[in-house]
This record gives structure tokens, C-alpha cells and sequence, in this order.
């Protein structure tokens, strides 16, 4: 058993919990921009092996997460679309301002790490500032983080089948256990915002959320598994003991990220 892994997890469990319950949402978006410079900081530090990236220009879109909610709620939208172009025009322009000396493969990288990282987490930013904002950001982190402590725990002590050679200590009997204990996590949760904070989630309902989520979840461990194999690197960095580093510990949440709003959104 991995007496780092749980350790580190169990310290850093409390500041999360604090922030999100009572931290505002400037509070939030600020906690969450400095998550996502030290994720991209990994990711630019990985890719760095097979390409230069534009490492200004990722580290500057990482602030925008901290100014989200100081705009008014009717422009959010636009200002979160607006990302993509805004950031893909720039890129181009670095190619023409530099003579080619940053070339397609640099901004490339860039770019999937930028959306990869940076706009996938705004919509976790999204979810905070929604009606019920500070209950519905807890399904999120329980499916991502849920999925991911019971699929650890079943898979060290029943895995036997590996699940692909993108991420070789997973296995398939991880995966499935992690799935049934992040809809019975999301379950019981949603047990007790209904009885002790007046909601009415249905079920079911939840139920197929906490399923979509924690599958979603799994292919984004999966995701960013097949860029450390592609750049030959076991973590991101050794930022929290046990996780590896920052990217390491959220790659599945931020994926999860934008279904999750569409689905609250509809719910």
C-alpha cells in the first residue's frame, strides 16, 4: 500500500474542502488559476523533450481563469468561446512574428495543452458560479477522485487483468470497481444534500451522471498516461508525494469538467 499516496491525499483534502466551501467565486477562480499554471508548467516542462512550446501564452491563459467571475455572468460564454480563436490567432502570429523559428509542431503542442488543460478546468470555474454552484462541484471531484481511490484500492488488491499498455498498473477489475464506487459515492452524496440542504436530484438521474462522469474520468487518466508514454515520463512531476505532479492529480476532473456542466445545465 502506498503510505505516500494516502498521506498527501488526506493533508491536502482539508485545503480543498476550505476553498470550496468558503471561498467565494473570485476565491475559486483564483485557487484554480494557480492549479492550472502549475499543471501547464508540467505539461510545458514534458512536451519540452519533443518540441518548443509557446510557454508565455499558456501560462497567460491560465490567468484568465482568475478574472472569470469579475465579468458580468451575461459575457461569460462569449468570453470562454472567444478563448479558442483569440488563442489560435496568436499562436499563427507567433510563427509569422518569428520567421518560423516557432513552427507548426511548437504551437501545436501548445495549443492541445491550452485547451487540454486550461479551457477544460474554466468550465470546473463554470460549475462553481452556477445556482448551487458549491453542491454541484462536489460531484465532480467525488466521481473524478472516487473513481479514482476505489479503482486504486480494488486493483492492488484484486487486479489482475491489465487494461492497456498506456497506463500498465490499471486494470480492468480497477476500472470496473472504480465506476460502481464513484455512483456509490455520488449516490450517498446526493443522499445528503437532499435530506440536509433541501435539494431534489433524482436517483437515477444521478446515478447515470455518476457513471457518464466516471467513465469520462477514466479516459482522462488514460489521456494524459499516453502523453508521459510519448514523452517517456512516469509523472508530470514529483509535486505531491505518492500523485506525481499537479496535472497528475487533476487530469481526470478537468476532463470530466465540461460534460459535467452540460449535464447540470440540462439537470
Amino acid at each position: 500500500m502506498d503510505i505516500k499516496r494516502i498521506t498527501s491525499g488526506l493533508l491536502g483534502f482539508p485545503l480543498v474542502l476550505i476553498i470550496l466551501i468558503f471561498g467565494n467565486n473570485i476565491v475559486v477562480d483564483i485557487a484554480l488559476a494557480a492549479i492550472t499554471l502549475l499543471a501547464m508548467n508540467e505539461y510545458f516542462n514534458a512536451v519540452s523533450k519533443v518540441a518548443k512550446p509557446v510557454k508565455w501564452i499558456g501560462y497567460l491563459s491560465c490567468l484568465s481563469i482568475a478574472f472569470m467571475h469579475f465579468i458580468p455572468n451575461e459575457y461569460i460564454g462569449m468570453y470562454v468561446t472567444l478563448s479558442i480563436p483569440i488563442i489560435l490567432l496568436i499562436l499563427f502570429s507567433q510563427i509569422i512574428v518569428t520567421n518560423m523559428k516557432t513552427n507548426f509542431k511548437d504551437i501545436a503542442f501548445t495549443f492541445i495543452g491550452i485547451f487540454y488543460i486550461v479551457f477544460f478546468m474554466m468550465f470546473v470555474a463554470l460549475i462553481d458560479g452556477m445556482d448551487n454552484g458549491k453542491i454541484l462541484i462536489w460531484y465532480i471531484i467525488i466521481a473524478s477522485w472516487g473513481t479514482d481511490i476505489v479503482a486504486f484500492f480494488a486493483g492492488t488488491l484484486f487486479g489482475k487483468h491489465k487494461f492497456s499498455k498506456i497506463s500498465p498498473k490499471k486494470s480492468i477489475e480497477g476500472c470496473i470497481a472504480g465506476t460502481i464506487g464513484a455512483i456509490v459515492l455520488v449516490l450517498i452524496y446526493t443522499y445528503i444534500v437532499n435530506t440536509f440542504f433541501g435539494m431534489n436530484y433524482s436517483y437515477l438521474v444521478i446515478s447515470g451522471i455518476g457513471l457518464i462522469l466516471s467513465l469520462i474520468g477514466q479516459i482522462g487518466d488514460f489521456a494524459a498516461s499516453s502523453i508521459k508514454r510519448y514523452v517517456e515520463i512516469k509523472d508530470f512531476s514529483n509535486l505531491i508525494p505518492g500523485h506525481g505532479g499537479m496535472l497528475d492529480r487533476i487530469d481526470s476532473l478537468i476532463f470530466l469538467a465540461p460534460f459535467a456542466y452540460a449535464m447540470f445545465t440540462l439537470l
